[in-house]
C-alpha cells in the first residue's frame, strides 16, 4: 500500500456513473460531507486501509489496447491437430458480429423473469432441443462449465440416482487427461474411489456404482460399447458416455449403445477454443432423472393469455435452495456460448452440420491412407476425426521435430504414439504437408499424395447412425445470412439487458462492461490458441495471467492465484478442496465440519458439502447478522473437527458486520480457516483487503466486480486468492504450464486457466481503472445503494442496515406486509417493474419476500432517480388497492406485465385504463420496453414438463 494519492483515469471517469453536481446532490441527501466519510459510515473502521494500492497508473483505452496488441503478437497461432475435446471452427460471422460481439446478447441477465427474457429462453430451449435429437436423449439441459466438470457431475449424480452403497467409479484410461483429473478430485470429496482401467478388460460391474467411457475415445477410436453397456444395466451401474458432439452427426447415439447419460462440448460449434474457454458443455439423460439433472433447463409453458411461453423449469433444483442437501453447487451455465453454439446449428442446418462432419472426417481418413502408404501403422481402422499413429521414440522425436518447425503441434500420446486431430477448419493441403512431414524414408513425392481426397471413409457402417435428426423447422428455416440476421435481431428484442436499463440486481453486480475491455476478445491471436499449446505458443496469454495474478494479490493482500476455476461456484469449490488439502497435509484427517451463517452465499453449503466437509448453519440475529452466542457454541461443540466457516462479506444482508477480525481469531484459536465468498467484492476495493482482517482464502467473481459480461446467464471465471501457507495447494493441470507443487489438489476445470480468453477483460479493466478507479468505483457503489436506500425508505421498509443506518453496495426492502394490506405479492411488484421499463432486483433472496437491489458504480443518478421514481410509483399504485381506490384482484400489479396484444386487443375487462397499464409514468412514451409474452404460467410448465421440440 501507498499513500500517494494516485491518478484516476480517464477510462474510469466514464465507467462510473456519478460525477461532480450529482455526486455533491447525492452526498447532500445522504447527510455526509465526501465519499470518505460516507465509507466510514459503513465499514468498520479496523479494516479500512490506509492509502491507495501500489500499482502501476492507469492506461487510457489507446494505451490499454496497444498493449494488448501487444501482448496478442506474443502469441502463436500454429496448426492445431492437438484435439483432446478442443478444435478450431469457423464462427459464422453473423452470429460473431450479431451475438458474440452485440451487449444486447452479452450484458443481459439469469432468465428468472421470463417474461423478458423470451429470446434467450428460446435461444437455450434451441440448444436443449440440438442435445437431445443428437444425443437421442429426451431431458437435456441449457448448458454446463466444461467437458470435465459436465462428467464429474455425472459422477455425482450416478451417485445420487443409484443410491448405492457402493463407493467405486469405473472410469476408461483413453478419457481425456483432463477429465481423469478432474474427477479424481470430485471423487475424494464425495467419498467415491475412481478405477481407471481399460474397459474392455473390465469385469468388476458389481463393485463398481458407475463408468464413464469416451466416444470416440481420446486417442480417436470408435468402439463397440454395446456389450459393456449391457453388463452395466444388468448390474445397475450408471454409464456416461462423454461424446463429441459434431461426431454424433455421424456416429450412432449415446442412447443407442446404451448409455444413461452424455456429456460434452459444444465448443467446435461455432465457438474457439480461446485456450480454453469459455465454451458450453452439455447433459442429457432419461427422462426419469430429470429433477436430478445439475444445472438449468428450460421448458415450456404458456402465459395468462394463451401464448406459447419459455421459463426456467424445474426450479426446486436451484442449489441455493437446496443448500447442504444439494447434489451440485452449479448456480451459472455457459450460456451465452450455448446460444452461439445453437445458432450454429440453427445456420447450418442438420444437412450443413453433417457435410461438415463428413469433411472432417474425410480428412482424416485421407491422412490415415496416406501413413499406411508410408508404412507408419494406425492403431485403429474406426476414427471419427482423430487418428493415431505408432512410430518409435526415435521418429517421434524427429517427426515432432521437423512439425515445430512448420509451426504444426501435433499431440503426444505415449512414446511411440502420435495424435492428429482435424476440425473444420483443416483443408487437404493440411493433410499433404503432415504427410511430407511424415515421410520419413524419403519416398517419391507422388507416393505420399497419390489419391488423396477428403470425400475418404474409414468407419465402419455399424457405428453409422442411420436416423434422422434436428427436424424441427427452427433447423432449416435461417440458412441465409439474411434470414439468419433477422431472427438473431427478433430474439435480442424480446430481451431487457443493460442497453435498456440499469438491472439492479443485489449479489450480482450488473456493472457496464466496456467496449475497450472486450474487442481483444475477437482478435484470432487471443481466440484460437488451444489450450494445451506448447508456452512458447502462449507467451501473451502468459503476460496477462502474470499480470492479472500480480493485481489481484495486490488488491485482496493475498499470496497466491489459482484463475483456473472458470465459475463463482467452480472457486468456492476450489477454495474449499484447498483448505481441507491443508488439513489433510497436517494429519488432521477428522478436521470436516465447515460453519456456515444464515448470510452466507446460497452455494457456499452445497460447494462445502461437495469438498467433503460436513455442513453446519450458524444463526443470524434479528438485525440479519452473524449470531455471536450460537456461533461461539457451534466454535466449542465442533473445537475438535472444526475445519472452516465460509462467510460471504459484506453479508448477503447488505452490511458489513462489525466483528470480522475476532471472528477470524475465533476460528483460527480452534483450528480452522477462514473461507470468505467474494461476491460482493465490488464494496471492498480499493477500501480493505481480506487478507488483512484475518481471511485464508477467498474467490473473486470476475464476472461481477471485475466487469466480465454476464452473457444471460455465464460466462463466468471464479479465481481463488490464498495466503501463504496455502499456496502450495492451488489446483494444478495435467497440461499446465506452470510448476506444480506435490501437494497441489487436481485440476478443478478441464483448462489450466479455465475460461482463459475472458480474463483478458478483467485484465484490461484493473489496467484502465488503476487503484484510485478501483476504490472510487467501490465508494460510488456504496454512494449508490444508499441512496436508493434513502429515496424508497419509508415507502418500503429497509430490512437490514449497519450501526448508522447505511448499507454497503446493496439493500434489501421488505415487501410481505402488501400481501396482507394489499393482497400484492414480492413476484407481483416485480411483474410490474416490466411496465416501467426495468428487470426486477434479486427476488425473496435472501429472504423470501424481499427484493435486493444493487445499482452498481455505472449508474448514473438521473437512472437511479429513474428506478425510484417507479417503485414510488408502484408504492402509490399499492396504497390505492389497500385504501380500495383499485380493485384487489383486478389491478395493474396482479395482472403486469401487460403486453401489445393485451392493449390492442378489443377486449379490456380491467378497472383501470390502458395509458395506466403500459405508461405509467410520462418518460416510458419516449422509451418503452414491451415484454412479448405476458405473465408465465409456472405451474403449468412444471405439470407438463417439455425441454426440447424433439
Amino acid at each position: 500500500m501507498t499513500g500517494q494519492a494516485g491518478k484516476e483515469s480517464d477510462f474510469a471517469t466514464r465507467h462510473i456513473g456519478v460525477s461532480g453536481a450529482d455526486l455533491s446532490k447525492m452526498l447532500k441527501t445522504l447527510g455526509v460531507l465526501d465519499l470518505e466519510e460516507l465509507c466510514r459510515k459503513v465499514i468498520p473502521k479496523e479494516i479500512i486501509t490506509d492509502g491507495i494500492f501500489d500499482m502501476e497508473e492507469p492506461l487510457c483505452e489507446v494505451s490499454m489496447l496497444n498493449r494488448a496488441k501487444r501482448f496478442s503478437m506474443l502469441n502463436r497461432v500454429d496448426r492445431s491437430f492437438l484435439g483432446t475435446g478442443y478444435y478450431r471452427s469457423n464462427v459464422p460471422s453473423v452470429i460473431r458480429r450479431n451475438v458474440w460481439e452485440n451487449p444486447g446478447w452479452y450484458s443481459s441477465y439469469t432468465p428468472y423473469q421470463s417474461e423478458i427474457s423470451q429470446g434467450r429462453l428460446e435461444a437455450l430451449f434451441t440448444f436443449q432441443t440440438m442435445i437431445c435429437e443428437l444425443t437421442g436423449f429426451p431431458v437435456a439441459n441449457a448448458g454446463l462449465l466444461d467437458e470435465s466438470s459436465a462428467a464429474a457431475e455425472a459422477m455425482a449424480m450416478s451417485l445420487a440416482v443409484s443410491r448405492s452403497t457402493k463407493r467405486k467409479y469405473f472410469v476408461d484410461r483413453n478419457c481425456h487427461p483432463q477429465t481423469i483429473d478432474v474427477l479424481q478430485g470430485r471423487a475424494e470429496g464425495l467419498g467415491l474411489e475412481i478405477q481407471v482401467g481399460d474397459w474392455r478388460e473390465f469385469s468388476g460391474f458389481d463393485a463398481v456404482l458407475g463408468a464413464l467411457l469416451q466416444y470416440p475415445g481420446s486417442d480417436g477410436r470408435v468402439e463397440d460399447y454395446k456389450p459393456f453397456a449391457v453388463k452395466c444395466q444388468s448390474s445397475t451401474v450408471v454409464l456416461t458416455v462423454a461424446c463429441d458432439l459434431l461426431g454424433l452427426c455421424m456416429l450412432r447415439t449415446p442412447v443407442e449403445i446404451g448409455a444413461d447419460i452424455a456429456v460434452g462440448s459444444s465448443q467446435r460449434f461455432g465457438v474457439s477454443p480461446g485456450f480454453g474457454g469459455p465454451y458450453a458443455a452439455f447433459f442429457a439423460t432419461r427422462d426419469k432423472w430429470k429433477r436430478f439433472v445439475p444445472g438449468r433447463i428450460v421448458g415450456l409453458s404458456k402465459d395468462r393469455q394463451g401464448k406459447r411461453a419459455y421459463r426456467l423449469a424445474l426450479q426446486t433444483r436451484e442449489q441455493h435452495i437446496k443448500r447442504e442437501r444439494a447434489t451440485s453447487n452449479i448456480c451459472t451455465s455457459q450460456a451465452l456460448l450455448a446460444v452461439m453454439a445453437a445458432f450454429y446449428a440453427v445456420y447450418h442446418g442438420p444437412k450443413g452440420l453433417n457435410n461438415i462432419a463428413r469433411r472432417v472426417h474425410g480428412l482424416a481418413a485421407a491422412f490415415a491412407s496416406g501413413v499406411l502408404r508410408l508404412g507408419i501403422v494406425i492403431e485403429s481402422s474406426d476414427f471419427f476425426d482423430t487418428v493415431c499413429i505408432r512410430v518409435t521414440p526415435r521418429e517421434r522425436e524427429l517427426i515432432l521435430k521437423r512439425c515445430g518447425e512448420r509451426r504444426i503441434a501435433l499431440r503426444c500420446l505415449e512414446s511411440d504414439k502420435i495424435g492428429i486431430s482435424f476440425d473444420e477448419t483443416h483443408v487437404l493441403k493440411d493433410v499433404e504437408d503432415l504427410l511430407e512431414l511424415m515421410d520419413l524414408q524419403a519416398i517419391a513425392e507422388d507416393s505420399s499424395k497419390e489419391a488423396l481426397s477428403s470425400n475418404t471413409k474409414s468407419i465402419s457402417d455399424k457405428y453409422l447412425r442411420s436416423d434422422s435428426y434436428m427436424s424441427d423447422v427452427i433447423f432449416h428455416k435461417y440458412h441465409s445470412e439474411t434470414e439468419m440476421m433477422r431472427y438473431l435481431k427478433c430474439l435480442e428484442n424480446k430481451d431487457i439487458s443493460l442497453v435498456h436499463s440499469m438491472i439492479p440486481l443485489g449479489s450480482c453486480t450488473m456493472k457496464l462492461n466496456g467496449t475497450s475491455e472486450l474487442i481483444p476478445l475477437s482478435w484470432d491471436e487471443y481466440t484460437e490458441i488451444h489450450p494445451f499449446a506448447g508456452e512458447q505458443q502462449a507467451q501473451g496469454y502468459l503476460k496477462i495471467v502474470g499480470q492479472l495474478k500480480e493485481d489481484l494479490k495486490v488488491i485482496t493482500g493475498f499470496s497466491g492465484v489459482s484463475l483456473q476455476p472458470n465459475s463463482g461456484a467452480q472457486g468456492e469449490y476450489a477454495g474449499m478442496k484447498v483448505i481441507r488439502a491443508y488439513h489433510h497435509s497436517r494429519g488432521d484427517y477428522g478436521r470436516n465440519v465447515c460453519l456456515i451463517p444464515g448470510s452466507a452465499h446460497g452455494t457456499n453449503p452445497a460447494s462445502a458439502f461437495l469438498a467433503g466437509f460436513k455442513v453446519v448453519a450458524v444463526k443470524c440475529d434479528e438485525l440479519g447478522n452473524i449470531d455471536w452466542q450460537d456461533l461461539q457454541e457451534r466454535v466449542d461443540r465442533f473445537s475438535e473437527s472444526l475445519g472452516a466457516i465460509m462467510v460471504t462479506y459484506p453479508s448477503t444482508h447488505g452490511v458489513f458486520e462489525r466483528g470480522i477480525v475476532e471472528l477470524c481469531d475465533i476460528i483460527h484459536n480452534h483450528g480452522g480457516q477462514v473461507y470468505l465468498d467474494g461476491a460482493n467484492m465490488n464494496a471492498q476495493l480499493g477500501l480493505c483487503r481480506p487478507a488483512d482482517y484475518g481471511v485464508d482464502v477467498c474467490h473473486l467473481n470476475l464476472h461481477k466486480t471485475f466487469s466480465i459480461p454476464h452473457g444471460g446467464g455465464g460466462p463466468g471465471a471464479g479465481p481463488i486468492c490464498v495466503a501463504e501457507h496455502l499456496v502450495s495447494f492451488l489446483p494444478g493441470h495435467i497440461f499446465g504450464s506452470e510448476a506444480k507443487s506435490s501437494k497441489a489438489i487436481p485440476a478443478v476445470s478441464a483448462a489450466p486457466y479455465g475460461n482463459a480468453s475472458i480474463l483478458a477483460i478483467s485484465w484490461s479493466y484493473i489496467k484502465m481503472m488503476g487503484a484510485l478507479g478501483l476504490k472510487r468505483a467501490t465508494q460510488i457503489a456504496i454512494l449508490n445503494a444508499n441512496y436508493i436506500a434513502h429515496r424508497l425508505r419509508g415507502a418500503f421498509d429497509l430490512l437490514y442496515a449497519g450501526e448508522f443506518g447505511f448499507v454497503a453496495h446493496e439493500c434489501i426492502f421488505d415487501m410481505r406486509p402488501f400481501k396482507k394490506s394489499a393482497g400484492v405479492t414480492v413476484f407481483d411488484i416485480a411483474k410490474r417493474l416490466m411496465d416501467y421499463g426495468f428487470h426486477a432486483p434479486t427476488v425473496s433472496f435472501p429472504v423470501a419476500g424481499t427484493m435486493m437491489v444493487e445499482p452498481t458504480e455505472s449508474e448514473s443518478k438521473e437512472e437511479l432517480d429513474r428506478f425510484c421514481e417507479a417503485m414510488l410509483s408502484i408504492r402509490d399504485e399499492i396504497r390505492q388497492v389497500e385504501c380500495g381506490q383499485m380493485n384487489r384482484s383486478n389491478n395493474p400489479l396482479v395482472n403486469a406485465p401487460h403486453t401489445v396484444e393485451s392493449i390492442a386487443s378489443g377486449l379490456w375487462d380491467h378497472p383501470y385504463s390502458r395509458e395506466q397499464a403500459v405508461f405509467p409514468l410520462p418518460w416510458l412514451r419516449e422509451r418503452k420496453f414491451w415484454p412479448t409474452v405476458a405473465r408465465v404460467d409456472e405451474a403449468f410448465g412444471d405439470r407438463n414438463f417439455c425441454c426440447s421440440l424433439s
